[in-house]
């Protein structure tokens, strides 16, 4: 016979699991730079765009030309980008926005400086 207790922890179980699948189902998918990609005009690409945490950012572009790095807001503003951070170089890298500011340069030398850095806000 199963106790009010034992119903109790399923019942949130069950819920738990339908908050967390509904948070995934509406996350939105957007391409950097739409059409034109990752690249050099793709710096103010997130302006008048609302994001959320969960959706996902699809970067387009060529590996041979460009990747895309994961910074802190020191290394996206001084684009000295350390060792070891997270770097995507696929061309067709897809992250997810963490919640707040997310920050994005390439590290080929002379992109960042030169502009290919965007800046991601996640409510």
């Amino acid at each position: 016979m199963a106790t009010k207790e034992g119903i109790a922890i399923v019942v949130t179980a069950l819920l738990l699991c339908f908050l967390l699948h509904s948070n995934i189902a509406n996350a939105t998918t957007f391409t950097v730079g739409d059409s034109q990609g990752w690249g050099f005009a793709a710096s103010s690409w997130p302006n008048g765009k609302s994001f959320k945490a969960g959706d996902i950012l699809v970067f387009n572009y060529n590996p041979s030309m460009h990747n895309v790095v994961v910074v802190s807001k020191a290394a996206y503003d001084s684009c000295n980008i350390p060792a070891g951070a997270k770097t995507y170089s696929s061309g067709k890298d897809q992250i997810k926005l963490a919640k707040g500011q997310n920050y994005f340069t390439c590290s080929f030398p002379g992109h960042c400086s030169s502009g290919m850095k965007i800046v991601v806000f996640a409510a």
